[in-house]
């Protein structure tokens, strides 16, 4: 049987491990990115999977003052697509990580759900 120290040390390694693991992980979802859409296409934001955004597109065919409304709705619906994207990437990129490190299907790591 392994010593306290041993068992100590080796779950230290793992806790070291899995971090390494989750800061790899949280900077690769920085680098995919979802794209939001409304308007049939007309209103379009691109976002990573974390959700930062990264840029916005307006069909120049919704530029009339007439039209304010209308645009806000539509950019505010292309926001929330945008974040629904981004959530459900980080959220399968997650579950593919805790997989490989053979961790049940839906257990939280602390920092990360």
């Amino acid at each position: 049987m392994k010593s306290m120290e041993e068992m100590m040390q080796a779950a230290q390694q793992a806790a070291e491990t899995i971090q390494k693991q989750m800061n790899e992980m949280q900077v690769k979802l920085d680098n995919m990115e979802v794209e939001g859409q409304s308007g049939g296409g007309l209103v379009k934001v691109r976002a990573t999977a974390k959700g930062r955004i990264i840029g916005v597109d307006i069909d120049d065919s919704l530029m009339k003052p007439e039209e304010k409304q209308v645009l806000e709705d539509l950019v505010t619906a292309a926001f929330n697509d945008a974040r629904d994207k981004a959530d459900r990437v980080s959220a399968e990129q997650m579950k593919e990580m805790q997989g490989s490190m053979g961790l049940p299907p839906g257990f939280n790591l602390p920092g990360m759900g």
